[in-house]
């Protein structure tokens, strides 16, 4: 019975990521999307190093964002 339950708990959880999203979803998207454009233009503007150093770092942030660390 104790595994019943245990799986019960677990199909919970499931369903409450499934309803997350919506707001959440869509500013990660929008912080990666000015992250990338702000790195790109200090690329552009020979900034090579500081730029590549920019979209490592927010890669990792968003990477550990998204896994909700």
């Amino acid at each position: 019975m104790g595994s019943e339950d245990d799986f019960g708990l677990w199909e919970r959880e499931m369903e409450d990521t499934r309803t997350e999203g919506g707001a959440g979803a869509r500013a990660l998207v929008l912080v990666a999307a000015l992250t990338a454009a702000g790195c790109t233009l200090l690329i552009i503007m020979g900034q090579t190093p500081l730029g590549a150093a920019g979209l490592v770092l927010t890669s990792i942030i968003l990477l550990l964002w998204r896994v909700g660390l």
